[in-house]
């Protein structure tokens, strides 16, 4: 990028998330999301994976009416405010090498700010990774816990970014908003 394109580029790559905690439990191949008051806030129906122990996400919380319940969170991240519109600014000048790697750079920070947000999440938790895990155990997932996302093997169904969208706001708390088609 050219030092104006950069500075701009740097003042539009701004982490920001927005997270929820949800009290938990399973009930067959659905996670049921609960409210404050133990009513159901929303339900996700997971896919059984083929071969192996044919496991869904739902088995990795205690049924419903386990006490205490499982805890669960949700949450969206982003580093790209505003990047959409210079990427495509970027395109309609010719430039497409810039606007390709402008969006690739928003999308691996955001992904690289989820990594984070999670290992910050497993230690409000207290499920701390140990001092000696290297980056490359924690990019290897040798952690206690998972961060799983809609569109992925264990959870392929994008339609449910919109449950996670009526859950979370994001667009109202971070101005990430989703297409028709449930892409972020």
């Amino acid at each position: 990028l050219a030092v104006q394109d950069e500075a701009v580029a740097k003042k539009l790559l701004r982490p920001k998330a927005v997270y929820k905690f949800f009290q938990a439990g399973s009930e067959g191949d659905d996670l049921v999301l609960l409210n404050p008051d133990r009513r159901e806030a929303a339900r996700f129906h997971f896919l059984r994976q083929k071969g192996g122990d044919s496991l869904c996400l739902a088995d990795f919380t205690a049924p419903l009416g386990v006490e205490p319940p499982d805890t669960v969170c949700l949450f969206v991240t982003t580093c790209g405010g505003g990047i959409r519109d210079l990427a495509e600014d970027l395109k309609q000048k010719g430039e497409y090498l810039k606007s390709h790697a402008l969006q690739a750079l928003a999308l691996e920070s955001a992904v690289a700010f989820a990594e984070l947000l999670h290992h910050w999440i497993r230690e409000m938790w207290g499920t701390k990774d140990p001092e000696t895990m290297t980056m490359e155990e924690r990019w290897q997932a040798r952690y206690q816990g998972i961060r799983v996302s809609f569109g992925y093997p264990a959870c392929p169904r994008l339609e449910d970014q919109d449950l996670l969208f009526r859950l979370l706001e994001p667009e109202k708390h971070i101005g990430v908003t989703h297409t028709e088609e449930h892409m972020m």
